[in-house]
């Protein structure tokens, strides 16, 4: 019975390191994602105000794909 025991109370520390470990890393990529977004959303902004300062063509972000 206390084998048993220490048995299980071992796989519980192993697995709440483990889920600690993965939350760790969730919340890093969450950091990173959000980073990573507003990146975008600049580099977006910058091509958007060249395309519009080149003057006198639709902006890319607007025509239509060659498919279409």
């Amino acid at each position: 019975m206390i084998e048993r025991l220490d048995r299980t109370e071992e796989s519980l520390a192993h697995l709440m390191r483990m889920v600690e470990d993965l939350s760790d890393v969730v919340a890093r990529q969450s950091r990173e994602i959000d980073m990573l977004t507003r990146r975008l959303s600049l580099l977006m902004e910058r091509e958007a105000d060249r395309e519009a300062a080149g003057g006198g063509t639709i902006p890319l972000a607007d025509q239509r794909p060659p498919h279409w």
